[in-house]
């Protein structure tokens, strides 16, 4: 393994930023500039929610924290380490300190809750011992251990977007990175979603969370980044861990 690979999946000590984006430039193929002089900070420990309208660079900026796109220009520091230099065998260590929250879930509809979950350790190979302790434990921390038998279409959308969290977790990441995690669910599971997720920000682990729904952000302090046009056009709330 590398030294950039060793920094990435090492523990995080201390009080420090987890995601730096400094001068960040993001022109696509076709000529549009979804990212320009976009700079943001993120502290280890934070909740932010992302906000903006369509297009504003939202979507950008979460596939250039987890390398799925290549800035343009500038530099992005994740934990300390500048993955803008990294090597494309380097790039599974550092998405494996990420947990990942899909709108749409992506769950494995002939697979059981538990199976689900499971499936996200034996992806960074994890051994039998450790999956019959964390998988149990998670599914326990989101309120699904009477469901670890049932399968993706026996859930309702808010239990779904609870399988998602469990997996997301389950590796127990530095962040996680949630892509409108109630975008598919009823209004009146959102709030238990974005609840849960403070309750996991409290242990220490970095949230970012993109959204839609002002409203649900409303109700809850954590911080606010606004994106338009490409660039950060407001910036507010408290930077501190957990409330």
């Amino acid at each position: 393994m590398t030294k950039a690979a060793e920094l990435i999946i090492g523990e995080v000590a201390g009080n420090h930023s987890m995601i730096e984006l400094q001068n960040i430039t993001k022109i696509y193929d076709n000529t549009t500039v979804a990212l320009k002089d976009f700079n943001l900070t993120i502290d280890d420990g934070e909740f932010v929610f992302v906000v903006g309208a369509s297009g504003s660079g939202k979507s950008t900026l979460l596939k250039l924290i987890m390398k799925e796109e290549e800035p343009t220009g500038g530099k992005i520091i994740i934990n300390g380490t500048d993955i803008t230099a990294m090597k494309s065998s380097e790039i599974p260590y550092l998405r494996r300190t990420m947990g990942i929250v899909f709108q749409d879930f992506r769950l494995i509809d002939k697979m059981t809750v538990y199976e689900n979950v499971e499936f996200a350790m034996d992806i960074v190979g994890a051994g039998s011992k450790e999956k019959s302790k964390r998988v149990p434990y998670v599914l326990g921390l989101v309120g699904l251990s009477d469901k670890a038998r049932r399968r993706p279409s026996e859930l309702s959308g808010g239990e779904k977007q609870r399988v998602g969290m469990a997996r997301a977790l389950v590796n127990n990441p530095h962040m996680i990175i949630a892509d409108e995690p109630t975008g598919n669910i009823d209004p009146s599971m959102s709030y238990e979603i974005v609840e849960l997720l403070g309750e996991i920000n409290k242990c220490g682990t970095t949230i970012v969370m993109v959204t839609h729904d002002i409203e649900i952000v409303k109700k809850f302090p954590f911080r606010i980044v606004e994106i338009s046009d490409g660039r950060v056009k407001n910036d507010v709330g408290r930077r501190n861990k957990g409330v």
